[in-house]
């Protein structure tokens, strides 16, 4: 190998570099996300909207910000691999990790609006988007599109039913 201690230190460097601005950026996000969710407790009360549904919308679009952009940036290089598993991998950890030890520190109650009607509007597109990439294994613009609108139609139930 023509690698010179130099290179070592350099190596070194940036793996520390590295470290560092990720647990920077874990902070960001943590102190971000408790602003966040603040604000959008207050909002909720100043517009008497209930808390569920700017969980469900504002917090929900927020906090799904980094997966976008991962995701698209992922796409666009055509790394399709990391996109999928971003979004697949991300609402797994969502589930199953955050509102399980959510669950565990402290009991959540669930809306039974929110069993009537979220939680199988996620269950069913959770069934669509293999349904959709299933022959092609891919999801093109047609399936993108339909995903698209099914949140349009999603968010727009959401209001109108209860605001």
């Amino acid at each position: 190998s023509s690698e010179t201690p130099l290179d070592d230190v350099a190596q070194k460097i940036s793996r520390t570099k590295n470290l560092l601005l990720a647990l920077v950026g874990l902070g960001g996000l943590i102190g971000g996300g408790y602003f966040f969710v603040e604000g959008a407790v207050s909002l909720a009360e100043r517009l008497g909207i209930p808390q569920l549904v700017i969980g469900l919308t504002i917090v929900a679009v927020g906090t799904s910000l980094p997966e976008f952009a991962t995701s698209i940036i992922a796409a666009i290089r055509g790394q399709s691999d990391i996109s999928v598993g971003n979004v697949v991998g991300s609402n797994i950890f969502n589930i199953l990790f955050v509102l399980g030890l959510s669950a565990a520190i402290s009991p959540v109650m669930i809306e039974p609006k929110t069993l009537q009607m979220d939680i199988p509007v996620m269950l069913l597109m959770a069934l669509l988007l293999p349904a959709l990439a299933w022959r092609s294994r891919k999801l093109g613009r047609l399936g993108g599109a339909m995903l698209l609108a099914a949140y349009v139609l999603y968010s727009c139930n959401l209001f109108f039913n209860w605001v």
